[in-house]
């Protein structure tokens, strides 16, 4: 009886927000990524982004005037993780706060000798774990295959990894298993990538991910996640291993091999 009113509540949202096929195709006509994703692929990305909208609020970070067509991006890159996943993998969160640009956070650090500090770090996305996600818009529109540095980046991608991360143990660098994958294997190729990328790093060798993957085993998943949907083939060709185990996790194998 619950999911059934639930239910009814969101389609009813869905309907009064009107949106036309013909909006949602000129919002996303500008993501390369879309071009992979027809048929029937593409009409649940759209079913899933307008249900993604009913959910969850996306409010304004300042002044900012936010649009149809960026809520309508923001929704459909948000989606396309959980594609074949499902929508409630992001349950338990509610809101998105978009910024302009690149933001600085309005929280407190505590440093080493004790002293509370305001938090002065810019960034361009951040995912609360009992809380919202926080995009920067600027950073949306610079996605892309080789838009960081020539490496993939896509903050939306990014923060919904850290979502997805979170639902088990906090962000660790292992969202939960599949039935058909084995939380040791993960560890274990996911650990050896890392260490190998650290390797190269100290050598000043060329990394085939942005090097802040390497701050935390929780920022590796959320970097590679963006690679994997930004750009499938390099990540397949760099680290074959840790493409296979996210093609498993995601449920999609999106490079043409």
């Amino acid at each position: 009886m619950f999911s059934f009113l639930t239910r009814f509540f969101e389609n009813r949202r869905i309907k009064q927000q009107a949106f036309t096929p013909e909006q949602w195709e000129a919002a996303i006509a500008d993501w390369p990524v879309m071009q992979r994703y027809q048929g029937k692929e593409r009409d649940t990305l759209r079913e899933m982004s307008l249900r993604f909208l009913a959910r969850k609020e996306i409010a304004p970070g300042g002044d900012f005037e936010i649009s149809s067509s960026m809520c309508l991006k923001l929704a459909t890159m948000a989606c396309v993780p959980v594609l074949h996943l499902g929508l409630d993998w992001y349950d338990h969160w509610y809101s998105v706060i978009l910024y302009e640009a690149d933001f600085i956070p309005g929280r407190y650090e505590r440093s080493d000798d004790g002293v509370v500090h305001t938090s002065a770090s810019v960034l361009s996305g951040e995912a609360w774990e009992q809380g919202p996600v926080i995009l920067s818009w600027s950073a949306i529109c610079d996605s892309g295959a080789t838009s960081h540095h020539g490496l993939a980046s896509n903050v939306v991608i990014h923060e919904m990894a850290h979502k997805l991360d979170m639902l088990i143990d906090g962000a660790n660098g292992a969202p939960p298993m599949h039935p058909d994958m084995r939380s040791e294997e993960w560890y274990a190729i996911f650990s050896t990538a890392w260490k190998s990328l650290h390797k190269d790093q100290r050598h000043h060798r060329p990394l085939p991910v942005d090097s802040y993957a390497l701050t935390s085993p929780a920022e590796f998943f959320a970097v590679c996640s963006e690679s994997f949907f930004e750009a499938p083939e390099h990540l397949h060709q760099a680290l074959p291993e840790v493409y296979r185990l996210l093609s498993q996790f995601y449920r999609q194998n999106l490079a043409q091999t």
